[in-house]
């Protein structure tokens, strides 16, 4: 009940984009009741409906990943002081957010499901003059858990994706962090490393410091070394100085995957390579009007793609310190520092992007003109991985923009003048386009090679 009036109270713009999410489960449940059509309808060709089943994966992966984006930024479930107080912690937080996906996708399903049938003439007669009646079996009866275990895929699917992406985590570095939590003698929190021996309370006056500690007393002069080492990390200036919302923070460590996802991409590029020798093997039958290769061209793009995934944030960190190279100014200082900033949450999404975009242009690069154009399931396939992707990269966008709203409210509060902060913006998009486009038709154009006849 908790989900559902934070599901209704909440803002127009985050019940657009639950309503997105709600769409693309649709149009994800779709394919696969198609998929069960098909199987139903040839039931003596099960590898044909078994590949169909397969490439439904990419669209239920990239609805996956839209929902995590959307749950990341819906403020009703965002950790703030205060609701622990009433029992809503970061685990209760978690299992609305879960619940609120699940909801949202099991509504797409829903929906799915009764077009499906409308399709197939079990609610309102055949529309269309039966011309759907080739794929979706109308002449047999549906068999009913099968096409709801299919339909459960996605909001479970999803909601567990969500409830891993948001599952509570210490988010302190691990030098920072202590010892593992337990309960002590008396019921005291936190043991300590060293077992006390009898009497060790008393020793040293450590009872004395304790009080002291508890009644308000200044700390003891060992102890303000370490404090002033934490406040010089938390101002980022000298000790003694008080935090400032203005100044940028320091920049996170470069994002370490950028070496893995070279190597993937390197070993998803020599696979096609190597299928363009074996062009007599086991051949795959491609969607659409697409020509025909080994099967080992899709592992050949499957580890292309995660490979751009991976690079994505060390490649976005990498523009940002381009960006401040050479005697930067003001402007090119803070869309660099930006960049930097938000790589890991802004370059997985734009690596995402790249690799089906780099897809997409391969696929019409290897488009047969005598072929017959592409089917209805196969361009709603397309939409639904193209327009995904797309809106988890905006949805990243919005949700680096709101983590970075307080400092951006103290620029305008010191006199920034609101073009800088847009030409900043557009400087970063500048970079990135810079960097990613090219990127995007080379791996796109060695992607096509063995499947060109070249």
């Amino acid at each position: 009940m908790l989900a559902l009036r934070l599901t209704r109270g909440s803002h127009p713009a985050v019940q657009l984009r639950r309503l997105l999410v709600a769409v693309a489960s649709a149009g994800t449940g779709f394919l696969l009741l198609c998929t069960l059509g098909y199987a139903m309808s040839h039931p003596d060709s099960p590898a044909a409906s078994a590949l169909r089943l397969g490439w439904c994966l990419t669209p239920l992966a990239a609805t996956v990943y839209f929902a995590v984006a959307v749950s990341r930024t819906d403020p009703a479930t965002r950790p703030r002081p205060g609701l622990s107080a009433i029992g809503l912690g970061p685990g209760r937080l978690m299992a609305i957010s879960a619940t609120t996906t699940a909801l949202a996708c099991t509504l797409g399903s829903m929906l799915a499901l009764l077009f499906f049938l409308h399709l197939r003439g079990d609610l309102t007669g055949m529309p269309f003059d039966g011309a759907a009646a080739e794929f979706l079996a109308s002449d047999q009866p549906l068999p009913l858990p099968a096409a709801l275990t299919l339909l459960a895929l996605v909001p479970v699917t999803a909601s567990v994706a969500v409830a891993l992406t948001l599952r509570p985590r210490d988010l302190r570095p691990a030098s920072e962090q202590g010892p593992a939590r337990s309960y002590g003698r008396f019921g005291a929190q936190g043991r300590p490393a060293s077992r006390e021996t009898f009497g060790a309370y008393g020793r040293f006056g450590a009872h004395l410091r304790g009080a002291g500690r508890a009644g308000g007393r200044e700390p003891e002069p060992a102890e303000q070394p370490v404090q002033a080492e934490q406040l010089a990390a938390t101002s980022g200036g000298a000790p003694g100085d008080h935090p400032d919302p203005s100044r940028p923070a320091a920049p996170r460590e470069a994002p370490r995957g950028l070496p893995w996802g070279i190597a993937v991409l390197a070993a998803g590029l020599a696979v096609e390579a190597y299928a363009n020798r074996m062009r007599d093997a086991g051949g795959l039958s491609l969607p659409g009007g697409l020509s025909d290769g080994p099967a080992s061209v899709l592992a050949g793009w499957v580890l292309t793609a995660i490979g751009l995934a991976l690079a994505g944030p060390g490649l976005t960190h990498l523009c940002g310190r381009l960006l401040q190279s050479v005697s930067p100014g003001a402007l090119r200082l803070l869309a660099g520092r930006v960049l930097m900033e938000e790589a890991t949450r802004i370059g997985r999404p734009l690596g995402v992007v790249c690799a089906v975009a780099s897809g997409g242009f391969a696929m019409t690069a290897l488009y047969d003109a005598d072929a017959p154009a592409f089917g209805p399931l196969t361009t709603l396939g397309l939409l639904l991985v193209t327009g995904c992707t797309v809106a988890t990269l905006f949805t990243a966008a919005l949700e680096a923009k709101h983590a970075r709203a307080d400092t951006t409210a103290a620029l305008l509060r010191l006199g920034a003048p609101a073009t800088m902060l847009r030409s900043a913006a557009a400087l970063r998009a500048g970079a990135l386009l810079a960097l990613f486009l090219p990127l995007t038709l080379s791996v796109a154009e060695l992607a096509a090679l063995p499947l060109a006849g070249r």
